[in-house]
């Protein structure tokens, strides 16, 4: 008996696909029980804030809850730390940010790899970035903090969420392309 080419490719195909099955069904129940989401710094913060929406909007959809722990300090290395070292199952995830992309480079010692030790999910946020003034401070656009700063070096202060920060690292940016001294404040978050 001669099978038809196309009969034969039907069968081989299904043949190929059959072994898969029982991968794919067992992939269909996660998550089975409750996930992490390490937010690496403090709580009320933009990261927390992101990490508790993007928990919520997961956990309606998926049916299973999503606790959001904050795990602050070292510029998010820390709740870094606490996901490199979670069995890689998918019920710890990190919230990452602008540090995890730098802080390789601010860390002399750091006891894990971010590119080698993570694997991205999902690009979830994108946040711009601004400056902002104190009303006190005699200044209406960018050019006049500028010449402001170069007038006042030193006296005045730069707020940031931490050493490391998103904000922290736009603000040395601009003071190196500005050529300006302004003083580094890292808050806690």
């Amino acid at each position: 008996m001669k099978f038809p080419r196309r009969r034969f490719l039907h069968m081989a195909a299904g043949a190929a696909v059959l072994p898969i099955l029982p991968r794919l069904a067992s992939a269909q129940a996660y998550p089975s029980r409750p996930v992490r989401i390490i937010a690496g710094f403090a709580a009320g913060g933009g990261v927390d804030i992101s990490a508790r929406l993007i928990g919520q909007w997961l956990a309606d959809r998926l049916g299973q809850s999503f606790v959001i722990e904050n795990r602050t300090g070292g510029g998010g290395n820390i709740g870094t730390e606490v996901v490199v070292n979670s069995p890689p199952d998918g019920y710890t995830l990190l919230l990452s940010t602008v540090p995890n992309a730098v802080n390789a480079t601010l860390y002399e010692k750091m006891s894990f790899n971010f590119i080698r030790d993570t694997a991205p999910v999902a690009n979830i946020i994108r946040v711009p970035m601004a400056a902002l003034v104190h009303p006190s401070v005699p200044v209406k656009t960018v050019p006049e903090l500028i010449a402001y700063a170069k007038a006042n070096p030193g006296k005045i202060n730069m707020a940031s969420a931490g050493a490391g920060s998103a904000p922290h690292m736009a603000g040395e940016l601009f003071k190196f392309m500005a050529d300006v001294n302004m003083v580094h404040v890292p808050y806690r978050g």
